[in-house]
């Protein structure tokens, strides 16, 4: 191994998620699922996709949907079903499909129900500052996925990891999903993740949101989904620890981040692919 592939593989505690372990020596975490939680069928035909991708030995599967997109861009945008029934259309795609559920947390007073819920509490990159809020996910005991604020530098998740280490020992995952270039464009610096990295924790690479183009005509957000996949190789050569995808049947028609979504018809062909990849990395990082 050389000088600059040495320094760029910290060691690193593996992190538990529901019965998976996500960190060195393990199998690829991948938190996929829809952008926003629309109907109970819709949910059950991606988890039916992402369980028989979790067949797999060398992935492990979360599924990931939001039951409020807090954020959006227009107040006239569909947010999703609420917390109530957002967290029981969870747990029954989670006792269909067999797979951990994960979701966002928003505000310091959901972590409670959503963690009786949820094996990985997702903190959004808008809130990765939010003091109250990772110290309440943390308290829960469950582990946290939070996402480096696109205002953020890498070096400064050090700060989140401290408060999640404080309130808790569930354990905490950094996740990159771009940072903003101007008004209209994310850009991933991918020093980031070797970085974050260094801080001891496992790395999530956010691969649809790192294509979105906040602020999109029409008061919806834009994206690319071609780049979906470039960007996610880069990541996986790079040796991340989890890879993040929102996928869906008609991303065109989904009512969030469909421009950066990947259809569900192309989500098994792209993971293999990914995994492939993957594989090669490690031979040659180890």
């Amino acid at each position: 191994m050389n000088a600059t592939t040495a320094e760029n593989r910290h060691p690193i505690a593996a992190v538990a998620v529901g019965p998976y372990r996500c960190g060195d020596n393990q199998p690829l975490l991948l938190i996929a699922g829809p952008c926003a939680l629309e109907t109970r069928d819709l949910a059950f035909e991606i988890a039916d996709v992402l369980t028989r991708v979790n067949e797999r030995a060398d992935v492990n599967v979360v599924f990931k949907a939001s039951f409020d997109k807090a954020n959006r861009t227009s107040a006239a945008a569909r947010r999703g079903p609420g917390i109530e029934e957002g967290l029981r259309m969870l747990e029954d795609v989670g006792t269909h499909s067999g797979l951990p559920v994960t979701t966002d947390v928003h505000l310091p007073g959901q972590a409670v129900s959503v963690a009786e819920v949820c094996s990985l509490l997702q903190i959004p990159a808008f809130l990765a500052r939010q003091t109250d809020l990772i110290a309440a996910a943390a308290k829960t005991g469950r582990p946290l996925n939070v996402k480096k604020g696109q205002f953020m530098s890498p070096e400064d998740m050090k700060y989140v990891v401290e408060k999640a280490r404080a309130n808790g020992d569930g354990g905490v995952m950094l996740c990159e999903r771009g940072t903003f270039f101007g008004y209209g464009r994310l850009v991933n610096d991918m020093q980031s993740l070797p970085i974050m990295r260094s801080l001891g924790v496992p790395v999530v690479f956010d691969a649809t949101h790192s294509v979105q183009r906040p602020g999109g005509l029409g008061g919806a957000t834009g994206g690319n989904r071609e780049m979906v996949e470039p960007l996610a190789r880069a990541a996986v050569a790079i040796g991340i620890d989890a890879i993040f995808f929102e996928t869906h049947p008609d991303p065109d028609r989904s009512p969030s981040d469909g421009p950066n979504m990947i259809p569900l018809a192309a989500f098994d062909s792209m993971i293999d692919r990914l995994l492939r990849l993957r594989c090669v990395a490690n031979e040659i990082t180890h």
